[in-house]
């Protein structure tokens, strides 16, 4: 017996009243988690609007499964069908019960985000690049269902990490296998932080970080795919081809397609477009150039405003703004007051001091009439002297009302006069 080696699960599924609960359901449920959420940040990261990748991951999951289970089916057919067939044709849909191809997961996983991006209007490469670390972290999470299922072990080995397979699942007592899930997941876990690392150092764009992921991938499961005993393509061996499996040949094929398309995109400098031109925008940061251009209902077909509260108090900040400026053009147009003193009276202060004078003007000339005193007519003031009745205060002149000069004719002499009169008396 060996000294030590890894055990593997006594069971795979456990039951919730009557619902079974699969561990390599759930396997593969946390690494579509995982991949969406990583895949999500580095979208934002990159300019995306939020969303995008949530709502792609919908039909790339669905398309993926059953892609996945299709390259199953056909590169292990005669599991199915056929006279030689252990198992029944109906168990090909049986997805809990193990049995996905990566090669057709991916394939036609691709197909879905293909329509969903270009009905988005975003660029495909974009996305790839996006997405390939979190697709090999998800595979890495994945590979755990095969060890609940014992299935994907490798050859016999001695290493004290050896794999206990049940002979249920063919395996043999006291012997120990190649973790091959294991291998394959660590393996895939190094290259998703070789290409986080490789994203961030080169800015690896035009789908060159996706076909980064698929040699690198590729090239890992070459080598692990040939320490593996289980039957692929058959029901009791493996189907070759020149000494090697048809996992092995398929990843030789992708892997000089993977670099040959790096190399050949090392030029592409195109724009690749990462907001959807027609998609809605981010919720609280509608109409941001960081998120992306969205359509903005300014009225309804009522007339009613919809526009947010505060596009609204803006509008009406601009209109008080231009009522307060058209204000004040009102106001510099007014004239300060009448151009002489012969226009019609206003209601200006120097306007009630000419009315004050002349009232006093009167009253004195009355009372000199009553006492029979008659005074002699002054001589005619000269020209341009500015007492004389013609000329009036300017407009705004704090001159005290005593001494306005008198209005309609009164000449300043006179009112001299009644002055002295009334201090004689």
């Amino acid at each position: 017996m060996p000294l030590a080696s890894i055990p593997s699960p006594s069971q795979g599924v456990w039951y919730l009243g009557i619902i079974p609960i699969r561990a390599y359901a759930l396997c593969i449920v946390l690494g579509v988690i995982v991949a969406v959420w990583l895949s999500e940040r580095r979208w934002q990261a990159r300019g995306g609007q939020k969303g995008t990748i949530v709502d792609i991951a919908v039909p790339a999951v669905i398309f993926g499964l059953i892609g996945g289970r299709l390259y199953h089916v056909i590169t292990d057919w005669q599991t199915y069908f056929g006279s030689r067939a252990i198992k029944e044709p109906i168990q090909a849909l049986f997805i809990w019960e193990g049995g996905l191809g990566i090669w057709g997961a991916v394939a036609l996983g691709a197909l879905g985000v293909w329509f969903a991006v270009r009905k988005r209007g975003i660029s495909m490469s974009a996305v790839a690049d996006t997405v390939a670390p979190g697709i090999i972290f998800a595979q890495a999470i994945g590979r755990w269902g095969n060890w609940f299922n014992q299935e994907l072990y490798g050859s016999p080995t001695t290493l004290p990490w050896g794999l206990e397979i049940d002979a249920d699942h063919g395996g043999e007592p006291g012997v120990l296998y190649h973790p091959t899930f294991l291998y394959e997941s660590l393996w895939d876990v190094a290259l998703g932080f070789v290409l986080l690392f490789m994203g961030r150092r080169f800015a690896l764009r035009h789908g060159r970080l996706f076909a980064l992921y698929v040699a690198g991938y590729t090239l890992g499961r070459f080598w692990i795919e040939g320490l593996r005993i289980d039957p692929v393509g058959g029901v009791d061996h493996a189907v070759t081809l020149l000494g090697l499996r048809i996992n092995q040949w398929t990843s030789i094929v992708l892997f000089v397609a993977a670099l040959a398309y790096f190399w050949l995109a090392r030029n592409k400098d195109t724009v690749e477009i990462v907001v959807s031109p027609d998609g809605p925008p981010d919720a609280g940061s509608e109409g941001s150039s960081e998120d992306g251009p969205g359509e903005t209902a300014t009225s309804t077909d009522d007339g009613e405003d919809t526009r947010p509260p505060d596009e609204r108090s803006k509008d009406g900040e601009v209109a008080d703004a231009a009522s307060k400026d058209g204000e004040t053009a009102d106001q510099k147009a007014e004239p300060d007051g009448p151009a002489d003193s012969d226009g019609p009276a206003d209601d200006s202060p120097a306007s009630e001091k000419a009315t004050t004078g002349k009232a006093a003007v009167e009253k004195a000339a009355s009372e000199k009439a009553e006492d029979g005193e008659a005074a002699d007519d002054p001589a005619p003031a000269p020209a341009g002297d500015p007492t004389a009745a013609g000329d009036s205060a300017p407009a705004g002149d704090s001159t005290p009302a005593d001494d306005v000069p008198p209005a309609d004719g009164v000449e300043a002499s006179d009112a001299e006069v009644v002055k002295k009169e009334k201090n004689s008396r």
